[in-house]
């Protein structure tokens, strides 16, 4: 998929929707004894990339420089099924201190009336942190309307249940 592809997929209003709101996504990748691991984790959208941050000496970390590759999936939990699907490359950068990019994602999973309480608790907890970038190299939106994995549409309109 070239990048014009990937950046109108991600352009789609419900593809933003899933980006900006939902508070954590899947991330997968490949383990260092070259298994698959899949994790929920806060995420920030920015840049038309997606952060995470992590203790820099995270299993994730060390698997991630290794093998670069990620796939990503962003869901809602309710009826219909929307997924926004993403394959990428992951970059990692170690920084001193608590990026603000872990705190902005952190608190799309929490109340505000805690985050002032989270923020000094995180900061006195981590000296450092890895910020990981995900650069979509791939993409696809699910909504069960308009969209749906290829092969079920295609079953769906051979069936006649869908036109």
């Amino acid at each position: 998929m070239d990048s014009t592809e990937v950046a109108a997929e991600l352009d789609k209003p419900l593809a933003g929707q899933l980006l900006r709101g939902s508070p954590l996504m899947r991330l997968a990748y490949v383990g260092l004894d070259g298994t698959p691991r899949v994790i929920p984790i806060a995420y920030l959208w920015k840049d038309r990339r997606i952060v995470v941050c992590t203790v820099p000496t995270s299993g994730k970390v060390k698997a991630l420089r290794q093998n670069p590759a990620v796939a990503v999936t962003i869901d809602y939990d309710g009826q219909p099924t929307r997924a926004l699907l993403l394959r990428g490359v992951a970059s990692i950068e170690v920084l001193d201190g608590v990026p603000r990019e872990y705190l902005a994602a952190s608190l799309k999973t929490q109340s505000a009336r805690g985050a002032e309480d989270f923020e000094s608790a995180v900061r006195a907890l981590y000296d450092s942190m890895a910020r990981i970038t995900i650069t979509p190299t791939w993409a696809r939106l699910n909504d069960f309307e308009t969209t749906m994995p290829k092969d079920t549409e295609r079953i769906a309109r051979q069936t006649g249940f869908i036109d």
